[in-house]
């Protein structure tokens, strides 16, 4: 069976004090988009010898084969459910990594969903986001994979409506990849300035007219990232310069979107490693 994960955008993301357990608490807005990998899960061959046979394709990307999300998310489950039987698994990978577009978390959750459903493990969607939960902090919300208020660590979830229609979204990748570790550790060099931005209330804010966005809301990543890239800074206001109504960083970067009007999404001249992706919403 094949499933295509897709990634998220951030609008708005506030990163808190840090919790006992050593995660931060967070409060931003998720958002689907369409741009997809592409996930496969077949039973193993009967030559099968190891628990799961893995292979990947598309973007390439470093580490070993069990530090891989789609990998510990099936041995995740099977010690729970000691009946789940060898498989095959491949990963094509279209969505930028180390990008703040939660691929990888989308590769997770979704083969977490994948394995409930082709061995009817019977897993209901809060036992999935348990799960998911223990994969990485965004992995819940593709669990769920609707326009959410996130807090805690990004697993308490609430769906919002939000009305997009009429607009796209330009996303730019200038194939910079952030580490999240060093994302929040630079947090605290920035506390200062972070404290004289305005707070003010995301579920509020986004049910305002989209262009008032950017008087509103920020991404607390945005600071280190501007300063340790300066061409994520460029980015940014290239996408206001060439009429976004709203643009922003997602995550902790490296990716930058705008959102524009749909007769209005332009042309843009950036070198030719860049990843340029024009979404239509609904």
């Amino acid at each position: 069976m094949v499933v295509f994960p897709n990634c998220k955008i951030n609008i708005g993301l506030r990163i808190g004090q840090k919790r006992a357990d050593g995660f931060h608490n967070l409060e931003t807005i998720f958002i689907p988009l369409p741009l997809n990998d592409m996930l496969e899960i077949l039973p193993a061959t009967k030559q099968a010898v190891t628990q799961i046979i893995y292979s990947q394709s598309g973007n390439t990307f470093d580490g070993a084969e069990a530090d891989n999300i789609c990998v510990k998310a099936y041995h995740l489950l099977k010690g729970s459910f000691s009946q789940l039987p060898a498989i095959q698994l491949h990963l094509h990978k279209a969505i930028p990594t180390g990008a703040g577009l939660g691929g990888g978390s989308a590769d997770g959750a979704f083969t977490l969903c994948l394995l409930n459903e082709v061995f009817k493990l019977n897993l209901s969607t809060d036992q999935l986001i348990s799960y998911a939960l223990q994969l990485g902090s965004d992995c819940p919300f593709f669990i769920i994979n609707k326009p959410c208020f996130a807090t805690g660590r990004g697993e308490c979830l609430t769906p919002v409506s939000i009305n997009l229609a009429g607009y796209s979204i330009v996303i730019i990748n200038p194939g910079i990849h952030i580490n999240t570790g060093w994302a929040f550790a630079q947090l605290s060099k920035c506390k200062a300035a972070l404290q004289t931005q305005v707070q003010p209330n995301l579920q509020a804010a986004i049910q305002q007219p989209v262009a008032s966005w950017k008087n509103y809301l920020t991404n607390d990543f945005e600071l280190p990232a501007f300063n340790q890239y300066p061409v994520l800074k460029t980015i940014k206001e290239a996408l206001y310069n060439q009429g976004a109504v709203y643009a922003a960083m997602s995550g902790s970067g490296s990716t930058m979107y705008g959102i524009f009007k749909k007769e209005e999404i332009p042309n843009f001249d950036f070198p030719s490693g860049y990843f340029i992706k024009k979404i239509p919403l609904q």
